[in-house]
């Protein structure tokens, strides 16, 4: 089949055949539809999340099954599906539990094991991971909802619980911040959204966003603070940076919560914050991580009831072989809009 495969770090991702994937006993192959690209597949592509060489990237897909285990009872050849970017066990007791991104045998394609730059990839665990495609849902978007819908869907209702009038104040206007925008507005809620970046400020006034906030400022967390009167209830820190968490906690008003979804890695794993402001404003710090595959019916039964169109976040189709010049956009502010590969032949 036909993949992309990372050799060397920030090295162009060498297009090719490799060998079919494997199907695990409990798990399927699925014909990749769309597969989106990234900002923790930059990391990587950086090495600054390593992985054993040569390795596929890709976490963000849906496809069709096209070969099953003996061990699966759900699902049949032919069926249409998305996954969580984080396929638990479903039979420990965090599992058990419901607490499915933290099982202590999640499997990561795209970080563990070979990912969806490809025709083809293995999903393990499937009875307790896949999740039928919607009827007529665009792929490119269904993809988006193996990582950056639905961990913002998560971030603002599995941890943080915002509440219809409270301010939601977004520190990156990338994928995620995109997804937590739009999510946010239609939960009822007020959005400020904070970015580098002059296009993506006005795509997020544009979607809905009360107050834009130039992130370049050193005043920014005061001045997210003043456009909402006293500073928003609800943080999102998009994008692992020690500046932009910063930025978020002083964000706040007392009370608040904020919820790191951001991947600190590399450099960046280790920061300085203003815990004083954590202490005074006796504010809740969360972390967040993906979002367990039983809480997909809560997201879709939301957005079939909202009608929210989440198609604004597709910015750029692109082929396989454009992979490469994707990931390399993240090296510096990215323009608006997420990049999706929907053609694995060119």
């Amino acid at each position: 089949m036909r993949a992309a495969r990372l050799t060397g770090w920030r090295a162009a991702l060498e297009i090719g055949t490799v060998p079919e994937p494997d199907c695990p006993r409990d798990g399927v192959v699925l014909e990749v539809l769309a597969c989106g690209i990234c900002r923790s597949d930059w990391h990587v592509w950086t090495g600054a999340d390593p992985v054993a060489l040569p390795h596929v990237p890709g976490h963000e897909y849906c496809g069709i099954v096209v070969a099953a285990g003996p061990e699966v009872r759900g699902w049949r050849v032919g069926d249409r599906v998305i996954a969580p970017f984080i396929l638990a066990c479903g039979g420990c007791g965090d599992c058990r539990a419901g607490n499915q991104t933290i099982c202590a045998s999640q499997v990561l394609p795209g970080f563990t094991c070979d990912g969806a730059f490809a025709e083809r990839v293995a999903v393990a665990h499937a009875d307790a991971n896949l999740t039928r495609l919607p009827e007529g849902m665009d792929p490119a978007l269904a993809a988006a909802l193996g990582c950056r819908v639905t961990t913002a869907w998560h971030a603002l209702t599995g941890r943080a619980a915002l509440k219809p009038g409270e301010w939601l104040g977004i520190w990156g206007g990338g994928g995620v911040g995109m997804a937590a925008l739009m999510l946010g507005r239609a939960m009822g809620a007020r959005v400020a959204l904070a970015d580098v970046v002059v296009e993506k400020l006005d795509q997020a006034r544009a979607l809905g966003a009360e107050a834009v906030i130039d992130a370049s400022d050193a005043q920014a967390a005061d001045a997210m603070r003043e456009a909402t009167g006293g500073g928003v209830h609800v943080a999102v820190e998009a994008l692992g940076l020690p500046v932009t968490t910063a930025n978020a906690l002083g964000s706040l008003r007392k009370l608040g919560r904020m919820v790191q979804v951001g991947m600190p890695a590399g450099d960046h794993a280790r920061m300085t914050l203003p815990w004083d402001a954590v202490y005074g404003g006796q504010l809740a710090v969360y972390g967040t991580r993906g979002m367990p595959a039983h809480r997909y019916p809560s997201l879709l039964d939301f957005l079939a009831a909202t009608r929210l169109d989440l198609a604004p976040m597709i910015a750029r189709r692109v082929a396989l072989s454009d992979a490469s010049a994707e990931l390399a956009r993240f090296d510096a502010p990215a323009p608006p809009g997420i990049a999706v590969i929907t053609d694995f032949a060119a």
